[in-house]
């Protein structure tokens, strides 16, 4: 491969800046397990206000924070309802039912990535012996790039208390959502028990999630980690990253939806290519490459100088910190320079 141009994997690609290091080693540090380590009670603390929640849990991954939170709320043979593309049901190995015993209940989503709460008023089971007991809904925000609209959040609620449910939010980009819908981080995470919230993608920082809801939820998905396995002992240097990143990371993440957006505008321009910049609301883009048989050679085209991609005919490419306009356009040079 060429000199690296532009890595759209995913944006937990990231490489933390100098600024970020060096905060990160000159973190205080202690032991986390036994609950003494300064900089992670900073980070946690700060998270759980800014989220207007009681408590915050750092943990090593959004996946381990969503599967402590889903623990938190549910028993074995409890049950989840949750969408059919869902980060939670279908890219987390399936540890709610693995490891906790909690069965899902996977819904469609709606093209605005909801869940049409009259198709999950019909999944709620009834008070069965027959049948796992309905306990949590969990939704995604963002969810494939898209935003939840923000009025849903307060219906998603109001459900949730009407029928005796939990509500559970994967906010692995949540903070791209703020910034999209220009809203503060509580005015959405008020309406959840949990949120989930990465610090590693658009964030920057190289690992590390932070789960915040009710002292009691964030109690019990303590435990859990410490079963599952997920606690560090001075992850303070990790946390010290996450509170840099709150301090300088946040406000430029509209940097990476403006850069997304002159991806697809750019790529639709492209002959073979199918791809609509309306669709783009934060830092994913969806291109269809329109002969299948040219997916492979274009990934492969495409590789050799210098611009990673995930996907086949349906490429996903992610815009972040490391990757700036010259990129974008350097990028397009050369899916133009295939299809020439």
């Amino acid at each position: 491969m060429s000199e690296l141009i532009a890595d759209f994997r995913s944006d937990t690609v990231t490489r933390p800046c100098v600024a970020m290091k060096q905060a990160m080693v000159k973190a205080e540090l202690g032991d986390d397990v036994l609950g003494d380590d300064p900089t992670v009670k900073q980070l946690e603390d700060t998270l759980a206000r800014l989220a207007g929640k009681e408590a915050g849990l750092f943990l090593p991954t959004g996946t381990q924070s969503n599967l402590v939170a889903l623990m938190a709320h549910c028993e074995r043979g409890d049950e989840y309802i949750v969408g059919q593309e869902a980060h939670t049901y279908k890219y987390e190995g399936g540890g709610a039912a693995v490891l906790g015993s909690i069965q899902p209940q996977p819904i469609e989503f709606e093209p605005d990535a909801t869940l049409d709460l009259a198709k999950v008023r019909a999944k709620i089971k009834a008070d069965d012996s027959h049948f796992a007991r309905s306990r949590l809904l969990c939704l995604e925000n963002t969810c494939s790039g898209k935003v939840l609209p923000f009025d849903y959040h307060a219906s998603a609620r109001a459900f949730c208390d009407e029928h005796g449910l939990g509500l559970h939010l994967d906010g692995a980009r949540l903070f791209n959502a703020c910034v999209k819908q220009q809203v503060s981080l509580e005015a959405i995470s008020r309406y959840y028990d949990s949120v989930s919230l990465c610090l590693s993608k658009g964030l920057g920082t190289p690992a590390g999630s932070v789960l915040v809801g009710s002292a009691e939820v964030v109690a019990d998905a303590r435990r859990w980690r410490k079963v599952l396995g997920g606690g560090l002992r001075q992850s303070g240097m990790l946390a010290a990253a996450g509170l840099y990143a709150l301090d300088n990371s946040v406000e430029r993440l509209a940097e990476d939806h403006d850069n997304a957006r002159r991806l697809a505008e750019g790529l639709s321009r492209i002959e073979g290519i199918s791809c609509d910049p309306a669709t783009v609301e934060t830092n994913m883009v969806f291109a269809v490459i329109e002969n299948p048989e040219h997916a492979d050679a274009l990934k492969a085209h495409l590789e050799a100088r210098g611009v990673l991609t995930l996907g086949g005919q349906v490429m996903r490419l992610v815009t972040h910190k490391d990757i700036d306009a010259a990129a974008v356009d350097a990028s397009l040079a050369l899916f133009a320079s295939f299809s020439a």
